[in-house]
């Protein structure tokens, strides 16, 4: 979401919300597309209480989060609020009648589990409660702003201000700013970090321990944080460089199916580099030039391409070998490729049918000038 922000230059909490009227609906029939990968259309309509139940659940908080709260800690909260749901509604109001195992999966201990305590579930998902808390903290206003007062912002010699955007890209010429930002402590990241350094001492790690994992972990991303750096700097170079207008201006020929094609360009985007940053930092200013030059919202088309993005995350390389080597599937990545894409199509498919119709049939559901409560 900031990488979208900082290369298109328009709000946040426009983009949020937006994001958060298109996901939630393709969210409703997750949980079913997911159960019938793994089994039979009956074998699914015999557990739809408990999806419909996942799906609402799930929605509902990433639409309300989204919308009202801010953009951070969406997913996480979604997750956690829809695994507390679905467990009140297995434990206390409803269970299928028949239980489902995989082939060759172990069958349950006879011997009933140990009732733990309050205090050691609260202690299991103390990371979790953590990382909300701060990252929430650290999305207040008044938090954020005093916590930016030592962000270093410095214009780039030779680039601030010297590039300049003329009608047609947009409709009134400016001088684009280039600034060096560093905002160490103001972004959630630094939250999160405080997060597992509190959290490693806590489930029983010594604080050496706890940074030795973190330099460990750090170690082992280092290819992937070369790849996500190597990315931004390409979008902010199709940026400054005018490759974004260059390609906007060509797409804009795709005339009113711009909506479908270009929510497709981010899942592509996200196919390719990896993750939903790099994909933004792509084509999120080509997304910007190419709606104002069809007079679409440029807010739907830079959420559409964070939208469309998402499912394309199963089919990059990263999620693919990460899959395989948590498996100890080393060595398939092929063969889960080929079992994922047509999945990964068809639902960026559906997300970029709802990009349509929220730009030709509900243009008043689009958000222009929102904010959080």
């Amino acid at each position: 979401m900031r990488t979208l922000v900082a290369v298109t230059g328009l709000p946040e909490a426009d983009f949020s919300a937006m994001i958060g009227r298109i996901l939630p609906i393709v969210v409703l029939i997750l949980p079913f597309w997911l159960m019938r990968i793994l089994c039979k259309t009956r074998d699914v309509l015999e557990v739809w209480p408990g999806l419909v139940v996942c799906g609402v659940t799930f929605g509902s908080i990433q639409f309300f989060w989204s919308n009202f709260m801010g953009s951070s800690l969406v997913d996480i909260l979604g997750g956690i609020g829809t695994l507390l749901v679905l467990a009140f509604f297995f434990g206390k109001v409803w269970q299928p009648a028949n239980v489902w195992r995989i082939e060759g999966e172990a069958p349950p201990p006879k011997k009933a589990a140990e009732r733990l305590g309050t205090g050691k579930i609260l202690l299991a998902w103390s990371p979790f409660l953590l990382l909300a808390v701060l990252v929430v903290l650290w999305g207040i206003p008044s938090v954020t702003k005093t916590l930016d007062l030592v962000s270093w912002k410095q214009p780039v010699p030779g680039l601030h201000l010297q590039v300049i955007r003329t009608p047609p890209v947009v409709p009134k010429a400016y001088a684009e700013p280039a600034l060096f930002d560093i905002s160490w402590l103001s972004t959630p990241g630094t939250g999160a970090f405080i997060a597992g350094l509190i959290a490693g001492p806590l489930l029983g790690l010594s604080f050496k321990r706890t940074i030795q994992v973190f330099i460990r972990s750090t170690w082992r991303l280092r290819l992937s944080v070369l790849a996500i750096m190597a990315m931004l700097g390409l979008g902010y170079l199709t940026r400054y460089c005018g490759m974004d207008a260059t390609m906007g201006m060509a797409m804009a020929r795709s005339g009113v199916m711009f909506p479908f094609f270009g929510t497709l360009i981010g899942w592509l985007g996200v196919a390719l580099s990896g993750t939903d940053a790099g994909s933004n930092a792509l084509f999120g200013s080509f997304q910007v030039i190419t709606a104002n030059k069809l007079g679409l919202s440029p807010i739907l088309m830079g959420a559409a391409n964070s939208a469309g993005g998402v499912m394309g995350k199963m089919i990059a390389a990263q999620s693919l070998v990460i899959g395989c080597a948590v498996t100890g599937q080393e060595g398939k990545e092929g063969l889960l490729f080929r079992a994922v894409l047509k999945h990964s199509i068809a639902l960026a498919a559906i997300v970029a049918l709802l990009v349509l119709m929220y730009a030709y049939v509900f243009p008043g559901a689009i958000p222009n000038g929102h904010h959080y409560w």
